[in-house]
């Protein structure tokens, strides 16, 4: 049957490398693996099986991102705690770990485990004893070491807020602002992906690419039904625009009202998730906003952009803006 969730995108990360760090008792062999090359088909994926010993793990890891030079580091869980601290490059720390030996105390990570994924050297099991333990904690509290101004904007930490295995959100933030929730357990399937990690795998290669996509801003207003939940076909619209735009959600200023702005805030992360972090303009001047198109139900003077009006004849439903986006193909 043919997967819902998981699409192909050969654009991104086009002729780059990633390096992919498993978290803890996992290996280079996991199914996050197999994601990230079906995904992205024309990006070489090194994810090695690390050692055990978390120093013998850091070491490994230094030596291959000198070797490969990788455009991007994705690090789950243990995984996320050791690719915080490869200063140097692009990474995203997926739910880290940043107290590792605290979590493995917690859940019963000691004695012996049973690695999750088959393991290139063959060995099935591990032993975790204290002294394993105080290593891990060694290693993690070499945490943000070296964290600069630069390194604060190459990192992002994407955390699920149905995480029951850690939750070092509010640590993370405090280093590096681009701390996003989405909605998700601590591992990841293959929606969560798609929906959180994808969009910043795309931010991080625009960037990288000096890559500039036309401008969608969208009025909150055209969103919501009668019920404040999402418009039929409203979120499916917004993740298609995303593949060949800039979308920015665009709301009332309420700045004389704190509750209505946290309000807006929270339904946008509810129902547009990590598609809204960062992209989401409270303002009552749109006609000053400079971009490619414009989608709302208000009558905006002098716009800058190309007005659509959403429930017009024209673009009467979701599937109609779709259908017309698609005609354009990216422009």
């Amino acid at each position: 049957m043919e997967n819902p969730y998981v699409k192909q995108y050969p654009e991104l990360l086009e002729g780059k490398t990633l390096i992919y760090v498993h978290g803890f008792g996992s290996s280079g062999q996991s199914g996050t693996v197999t994601r990230l090359r079906t995904v992205f088909p024309n990006t070489k994926v090194v994810a090695p099986d690390l050692p055990v010993d978390p120093f013998e793990a850091m070491t490994l890891l230094k030596q291959l991102c000198a070797d490969e030079q990788p455009s991007l580091i994705l690090g789950t869980s243990m995984g996320g705690m050791y690719t915080e601290q490869l200063y140097g490059f692009d990474r995203i720390c997926m739910n880290p770990a940043m107290c590792i030996a605290d979590t493995m105390q917690a859940h019963g990570m000691t004695g012996t485990q049973t690695f999750q994924n088959p393991r290139l050297d063959g060995v099935n099991q591990f032993y975790v004893d204290k002294a394993l333990v105080k290593a891990y904690r060694t290693v993690s509290e070499q945490r943000f070491a070296n964290v600069s101004d630069e390194e604060r904007q190459r990192v992002y930490g994407l955390f699920g807020d149905r995480d029951e295995v850690v939750d070092t959100f509010d640590m993370f933030q405090q280093h590096y602002p681009n701390a996003i929730h989405f909605h998700g357990e601590h591992r990841m399937d293959d929606r969560s992906f798609m929906h959180s990690v994808v969009p910043v795998i795309r931010w991080i290669d625009d960037r990288q690419e000096k890559r500039e996509r036309p401008i969608v801003y969208i009025g909150v207003e055209c969103l919501w039904d009668d019920y404040k939940k999402p418009a039929s076909s409203s979120q499916k619209t917004v993740r298609q625009l995303i593949e060949k735009y800039q979308v920015f959600f665009v709301a009332p200023s309420s700045s004389s009202c704190p509750a209505e702005y946290a309000e807006m805030v929270a339904w946008l992360q509810e129902y547009f998730d990590v598609m809204a972090w960062g992209h989401t303009i409270f303002t009552n001047q749109r006609h000053l906003l400079y971009g490619d198109y414009l989608i709302e139900k208000m009558q905006t003077r002098d716009s800058m952009a190309t007005r659509l009006e959403f429930g017009s004849d024209t673009f009467k439903t979701w599937e109609a803006v779709l259908d017309y986006f698609s005609l354009l193909g990216g422009q």
